[in-house]
């Protein structure tokens, strides 16, 4: 009989729970454009996202965005540094985080479990963004928990997002789950 790995969740990473980021606003509007390539992407041709005639007659009077937008909406601000160039300092970077510094939570060090496996993504869609909003996002710790499975031991965190637009109203939730082994 194998014993039970003990927790590696400290009491400094519960402390974490509900902790938030600041609010991080994203550079610039969402224009027409960005709209029309990111439904291109993802292969919906709904006219309400690019017919201003069509989606004037809907319940939404204009032109919007896919649900999901939002997430997608962030776009680094000229002349800031390329989030991505942490690859050229370390290849084995595994791209979480972005670099978003102050936009961050603070990291979750789990040293002995050095994979890191998405465990999905719940969301939650409340309204839909528009051409010519501007979107701010708000991330927060929900939860963590560890289990011992098949494979070992491991961690699992939640991490919860809202998106708003420029007047304050909810447009989606998003929970994220990490898993740590």
């Amino acid at each position: 009989m194998t014993e039970e790995p003990q927790s590696q969740i400290t009491d400094e990473m519960r402390a974490l729970m509900g902790a938030e980021s600041p609010p991080a606003t994203m550079w610039g509007t969402i224009s027409a454009d960005a709209v029309r390539r990111f439904t291109q992407a993802i292969m919906d041709d709904d006219p309400i996202y690019w017919d201003d005639e069509v989606a004037s007659a809907t319940k939404y009077g204009g032109v919007v965005c896919p649900p999901l937008y939002p997430g997608f909406a962030a776009r680094r601000e000229p002349g800031t540094p390329d989030p991505l160039d942490k690859a050229k300092e370390n290849r084995d970077w595994d791209g979480i985080g972005g670099g978003g510094g102050e936009r961050a939570l603070p990291p979750i060090d789990f040293p002995n479990l050095p994979r890191l496996l998405n465990g999905g993504v719940e969301a939650e869609f409340f309204q839909l963004a528009k051409v010519g909003d501007q979107i701010t996002r708000t991330t927060r710790y929900k939860d963590i928990t560890d289990r011992t499975g098949r494979s070992g031991y491991m961690a699992i965190f939640r991490t919860e997002t809202e998106f708003r637009n420029q007047d304050g109203d909810l447009l989606s939730r998003t929970t994220s789950t990490t898993i740590r082994r």
